[in-house]
């Protein structure tokens, strides 16, 4: 049986604020323009290379000097950015503050950007509420990159079902899984409460 996990780790993207580039973008072009824009301009691709610690603007615009049909498009994902970021998931919010009132070690682990971080933090204060931060960006890989795992693991001195992890994406809660620990495919606040509850912690 796992024991009680010491530290929650939180991805931050769809789990505490969301992240919707294609929302932005249904607002300015039809859908048929959208699906091709996304499958010739592969911009989520683009995003990982800043995820992993290239420069934010110059990636962006570098991207879409070499799309000139798109450029416009592609520019919105630095110049609008913040809109694809937003807004807060207040349910999750209350989890973490929850976990944390009860003394509970939380973490961020989150594929992110060097400056776009910067940014974020400028409008979410809550980015400031974590105990460890480990953003892809600074640490140069990102999920799920098994040495992104392996370098949270060496920082914090836990390992295994040590460890419970939140994340939307299914690769890269498999990731953690394999190293043991405790995961969560998030989806709603809800269903996180109920699994942290599941596991131990002190939720409501």
């Amino acid at each position: 049986m796992s024991e009680s996990p010491r530290a929650v780790i939180f991805d931050i993207g769809n789990v505490l604020i969301q992240w919707r580039p294609e929302r932005l973008y249904a607002q300015l072009m039809p859908a048929e323009d959208m699906a091709r824009f996304f499958a010739e301009v592969d911009p989520h691709l683009m995003n990982d290379r800043i995820d992993r610690g290239a420069p934010f603007r110059d990636t962006i615009y570098a991207h879409a000097d070499a799309h000139p049909e798109w450029s416009e498009m592609i520019r919105l994902w630095h110049d609008r950015w913040i809109e694809m970021a937003s807004p807060v998931i207040d349910g999750s919010v209350s989890i973490l503050r929850q976990l944390r009132a009860s003394g509970v070690a939380c973490y961020a682990l989150s594929n992110f950007g060097v400056e776009s971080f910067a940014y974020a933090e400028t409008h979410y204060p809550l980015l400031a509420e974590f105990d460890r931060r480990y953003i892809s960006g600074h640490m140069r890989t990102a999920k799920p990159d098994a040495e992104i795992y392996q370098m949270v693991e060496a920082d914090c001195g836990l390992s295994g079902d040590q460890l419970f992890f939140t994340d939307d994406r299914a690769d890269n809660i498999e990731a953690a899984a394999s190293r043991g620990w405790q995961t969560h495919l998030f989806t709603d606040p809800t269903s996180l409460r109920a699994a942290l509850i599941k596991a131990g912690l002190p939720v409501q």
